[in-house]
């Protein structure tokens, strides 16, 4: 689990108008909320949030104004749909030894059993409750070697250590699929194409 440390300033200013001065500044919009509080606006720096967003569920360590230390995950981050900058963060408030409930990536190894079979991700990322300050950033599952008809289940990935299920066991997270053959023309089809 990375730990990032952001310098954010609180913001008076709301509305589409003050939200489009602070992304010209290179900057990101957030609201900071959790723990009973009323949320924070905050104003975070733009290229520094881009990159911490990149490490799956990465623990923010949030400088405010100068004043606050605050520890945060991402729980909603909006993204321009055609140019991709960042438009907007929700971030959770989190404290060290509290544990949130967030979602990891399922990466998969190995190779399936001949015959061009096909693997489904039912679900690509796993619902988990870990500590705050330890999160996993995904886990990694063998599919070696499964047959058709195949699947694994939510119980049967291996979690690191103080992290639990926050699905069903038997939540089917990762399934094998036959290869779909192409459907040879009925009988006096391609006769009568041919006649044609």
């Amino acid at each position: 689990m990375s730990e990032v440390k952001l310098t954010a300033t609180t913001r008076s200013e709301f509305g589409k108008g003050a939200a489009r001065r602070i992304r010209r500044d290179d900057k990101v919009p957030g609201v900071l909320y959790g723990h009973g509080s009323d949320p924070l606006h905050l104003t975070l720096p733009g290229h520094d949030l881009l990159m911490a967003l990149r490490t799956p569920n990465v623990l923010i360590a949030l400088d405010i104004d100068g004043k606050t230390n605050e520890l945060a995950i991402p729980k909603s981050v909006q993204r321009d749909p055609i140019k991709g900058f960042l438009e907007h963060v929700d971030l959770q408030l989190v404290k060290r030894g509290e544990t949130v409930s967030v979602e990891i990536y399922v990466q998969t190894e190995g190779e399936l059993a001949p015959g061009g079979n096909l693997l489904e991700h039912v679900l690509n990322a796993l619902p988990v409750e870990a500590e705050a300050t330890h999160i996993p950033e995904s886990v990694t599952v063998s599919v070696e070697g499964l047959e058709a008809g195949a699947s694994i289940l939510a119980k049967d990935i291996p979690l690191p250590a103080g992290t639990k299920l926050a699905v069903e066991e038997d939540t089917v997270v990762l399934q094998v699929l036959a290869a779909q053959a192409e459907e040879a023309p009925a009988e006096g089809e391609g006769d009568e194409a041919a006649e044609a």
